[in-house]
């Protein structure tokens, strides 16, 4: 852990404080948050289709805060990078807290890495996004069930936030505007990861991709049979032929979009949980910009290669930055790299396969002979 770092975009690339960062529209919504831990209003309303939930490809363990003490704990390390790219406005943000505990004053929860990390990509103006990266985490922590029940705080924070903002956006319609959004939580050894929209996160196990989302575009099948299902369509791969993606914050001002009883768009997030091993290096997230000109598989290649030559997470993002820019990326660029381990990750050496060799019949009838014929 290095120390206290809290990364928020707004500053330089890179940059590090120790503060908070400025609390976005906080004229229009003051009103957010009290000094103690709240308990969520969402707890009874979020069932969510098991369709809507993805687990990995591969066995996990069932999630544990507490009982880290014999196995396993990352050392965390993270750093992050934006660039405008070719666009006249940067709506990307993230954010990184490396210790939210010592961050948000909370109790001891674990022992190991307590951190969370989000990147948000607005449309229509960068306010939602602003006001998610801010308001989110908070609505997390400041949870009194957190972590006990940490999948449905997540997605209540998720919610919550989004009502929030329209009830924002209701005060000043100038705020009118929509945010992707994607949160990693990293308690002890437990990784967690929540989605809504096309924002992606990959972690690499020993050189291997692990996808930790999923895209949630409109043609997607599951997507758009629950599009349809609430009363939308999806036109030419667009959402109510309007936005290119099927789960947003925000978006309010858009009619037939979503309102207090449901919609086609929703804020919902798709959660994945995963326990962290030695083999695992470290984690990618990062708006679509950086996923347009990148396949998963690629960006973990292309990293590990970086993080062998340097071991620095923040250059890492600039390195994946700059090269999304080199392939000409056409949209805003947010990256955050999240390391586990202390060191480099280790050069791969395939194991050489055991040759089995073998003599024909033939070949033993004339090595017999041979022999024979030395014992005359």
């Amino acid at each position: 852990m290095e120390g206290h770092k809290v990364d928020y975009v707004g500053g330089e690339n890179g940059c590090s404080s120790e503060g908070r960062p400025p609390n976005p529209l906080a004229a229009a919504y003051r009103q957010c948050f009290g000094t103690a831990r709240v308990a969520s209003p969402c707890k009874e309303s979020l069932v969510r289709h098991i369709s809507l939930v993805k687990t990995p490809d591969i066995p996990i363990e069932p999630l544990n805060i507490t009982d880290c003490d014999t196995e396993f704990l990352p050392i965390v390390r993270s750093g992050a990078w934006t660039d405008i790219g070719f666009r006249s406005s940067m709506e990307d943000v993230y954010v990184c807290v490396d210790d939210f505990m010592h961050h948000y004053g909370l109790e001891h929860i674990s022992e190991g890495p307590n951190a969370f990390y989000g990147v948000f990509d607005g449309h229509g103006g960068r306010h939602a996004a602003d006001f998610a990266c801010y308001h989110l985490p908070r609505f997390i922590f400041e949870d009194e069930d957190f972590p006990r029940e940490i999948e449905r705080v997540i997605t209540s924070a998720f919610l919550q936030t989004d009502t929030a903002f329209a009830e924002a956006c209701s005060s000043d319609a100038g705020l009118a505007s929509g945010t992707t959004a994607l949160a990693a939580v990293v308690i002890g050894r437990s990784l967690v990861v929540a989605n809504a929209g096309d924002c992606r996160a990959v972690l690499c196990r020993r050189g291997r991709t692990i996808e930790m989302s999923r895209d949630h575009k409109p043609h997607c099948c599951c997507e758009k049979k629950r599009i349809e299902s609430s009363g939308g369509f999806v036109d030419d791969g667009y959402l109510n032929g309007q936005l290119n993606v099927a789960r947003a914050l925000g978006d309010w001002h858009m009619e037939g979009m979503k309102d207090k009883n449901g919609g086609p768009l929703t804020a919902e997030p798709e959660l994945m949980t995963m326990e962290l091993t030695e083999e695992d290096e470290f984690l990618i997230i990062g708006c679509d910009g950086l996923w347009d000109v990148f396949r998963s598989q690629n960006a973990v290649d292309f990293a590990r290669r970086r993080l062998q030559q340097h071991n620095d997470p923040t250059i890492c993002s600039k390195d994946l930055v700059d090269e999304a820019l080199k392939r000409k990326s056409s949209d805003n660029l947010a990256v955050v790299v999240i390391c586990f381990q202390p060191q480099p990750p280790p050069n791969l050496v395939a194991p050489q396969p055991r040759v089995h060799r073998s003599i024909s019949a033939e070949g033993l009838r004339e090595l017999q002979s041979f022999l024979d014929s030395l014992g005359n």
